[in-house]
This record gives C-alpha cells, structure tokens and sequence, in this order.
C-alpha cells in the first residue's frame, strides 16, 4: 500500500480528489492538521464522490502526532517539493511508503525538507512555472510508486481486454 500524506491541506475540492485517487489505488491518505478546511465540507464529498465512505483516512494533530503514531514513515518517506534536487522517477518506492505533499499556497515546511534533503524529490518541469495542482501531482507520484511495486492487486486490464 501507499500512503499519500497532506501537511496542511487548504482546498477541499484537492482533498475530495486526492481521497479518489487514494481510493482507486488502495492507497491511504494522512492528512495533518491544521486543514483549511473540514473533511466533512460538501466541496470534499462532492469531489470524492460515491467514493468517500470507502477511503482509508486518519487524521492527525500535527506532524509531530503524525510522526509518533507511524514511527515506520521516518525511513520510508519521500517529499514532493519542487525544490528537490532530484526527481521523481530516480528513486525507488517500496511498498508502504510514505509520499509527503505540502499545503497548496506554501508546500512543505523548510526545515522538514532540509532535515530530509535526501528524501525530497519533484516532478520535472518548465522553469517558469510554480508547480502542477496538488491532485495531479499525487496522482502522478501515486502511480509511479505503484508502478515500481508491481500495481499489487490493482486490476491490471479493462472491459477491452481479450
């Protein structure tokens, strides 16, 4: 499984769909207080549909709560910052890591990123653009570490398929 962490999420439309895609994929999402928001908001249940009563959600107080509560993320988390000196698809997820997002206006705190330097990594981009919506960039980070896990009991074909 994949964990999927928001360090202070600010827009429930992003939540719903990040709570989507972590349904699709079996993946579970942490969300680390505080939220702009509540996960109760109909902006968070509208964007994650029919599929919000099925996800695998915990909350959590701070990022120190989060911490003591899965000791295990300490040496298998990877942060997504555009400000990694590396990307995305060189390193090497395994299962039940732990992929950090910051909050949308700010991403990850500084001092978290360079207590991890080794561990933040990006998605490439052109130079004159911020970043890419929170909900796509976890959907592609989501689907690379699944990819390098071999998309355990994920259904691997369609209706199409012979």
């Amino acid at each position: 499984m994949i964990n999927i962490v928001l360090l202070e999420p600010e827009i429930p439309q992003n939540c719903g769909n990040i709570g989507r895609t972590c349904v699709a994929t079996g993946s579970a999402l942490h969300l680390i207080h505080p939220m702009g928001f509540s996960i109760s908001a109909k902006e968070v249940k509208r964007a994650g549909l029919d599929y919000w009563s099925h996800l695998n959600v915990t909350e959590y107080e701070n990022l120190e709560d989060f911490f003591s509560r899965n000791p295990q993320a300490q040496e298998n988390a990877w942060l997504a910052t555009t400000k990694a000196p590396h990307s995305y698809q060189e390193v090497a997820y395994q299962d039940d890591c732990y992929i950090f997002f910051g909050k949308e206006s700010a991403g990850l705190p500084e001092d978290f990123r360079i207590a991890n330097y080794h561990r933040c990594v990006r998605l490439p981009m052109h130079p004159e653009y911020r970043s890419l919506n929170l909900s796509n960039a976890v959907a592609v980070f989501t689907y690379e570490a699944l990819r390098q896990t071999g998309f355990q009991g994920l259904k691997g074909t369609g209706e199409m398929a012979e």
